[in-house]
């Protein structure tokens, strides 16, 4: 059973997505927390980094929507299979997160690609910051590599998916590469990856985090189809209550 150690919901501060909003966080620090109890929390929108729980808790805001998408009816559309196909390629290996060299470079790497591209705060994690966020030990934790065997010098780790994975939820937690991948559209080849994983092992659904639809970042997810959105942010009491959203309007079909 979870145990409680830290619970927080912030101040409102200076929203990281929406220049123009303020944002506020409820937070919970826990410890022993099974793949049931995740569960529960990821069907209700709180999303997970090491042993720290979080969701929105903006009073003035509700852009911050949960998207989830089903694994039997998903269908990419022209330019998503067109990407994984680009990134067909490399291999995938799925095993428990670690922190090593290799991943700090290559987290570093593309976090300083993005702060050129699209102006991000800089993200200078220690190797301590990475491990406590990245590949803090729990029973649900799986990193996805993806792996260039064909690189001089041997095989070179060009992506790394962080992930949970629970009887019937497959969380996308986050996604880093090497920048110079980026004309392949890995960001969104990894997506269709992880919707085929989970379907491979009989999971219905595959949790993508938030849609911000004024956030270039995060805006992206949506164009998954068809997929389904959380309608507020449910107490652990309540049941949870997701609407599906089939192709939007003028939309090419797969």
């Amino acid at each position: 059973m979870a145990l409680l150690l830290h619970h927080e919901v912030e101040s409102p501060r200076a929203c990281s997505y929406l220049p123009e909003a303020s944002a506020s966080l409820e937070h919970l620090l826990l410890k022993q927390v099974s793949p049931e109890e995740l569960e529960a929390m990821l069907v209700r929108g709180w999303r997970r980094f090491g042993p720290a729980y979080f969701r929105p808790a903006c009073q003035a805001c509700g852009e911050c929507v949960s998207l989830r998408i089903p694994t039997d009816t998903f269908r990419p559309t022209r330019a998503q299979r067109k990407a994984r196909n680009r990134c067909a390629r490399f291999r995938r290996e799925v095993g428990t997160p670690k922190v090593d060299a290799a991943r700090l470079a290559l987290y570093r790497e593309w976090h300083g690609f993005r702060e050129d591209a699209r102006g991000w705060e800089p993200s200078p994690l220690t190797q301590k910051e990475y491990a406590l966020q990245f590949s803090f030990p729990h029973p649900c934790a799986r990193e996805l590599t993806w792996w260039d065997d064909e690189a001089s010098g041997g095989p070179r780790l060009v992506a790394v998916g962080l992930c949970d994975e629970t009887p019937r939820a497959w969380s996308a937690a986050y996604f880093f590469y090497a920048p110079d991948l980026a004309h392949l559209s890995p960001g969104t080849a990894n997506v269709v990856f992880q919707v085929e994983l989970a379907r491979e092992r009989g999971i219905p659904h595959v949790y993508l985090g938030y849609r911000v639809r004024g956030c270039a970042s995060l805006r992206y997810k949506e164009t998954f189809h068809p997929h389904e959105l959380l309608e507020g942010r449910p107490a652990f009491h309540a049941p949870p209550r997701w609407v599906r959203v089939e192709e939007a309007p003028g939309e090419p079909s797969p």
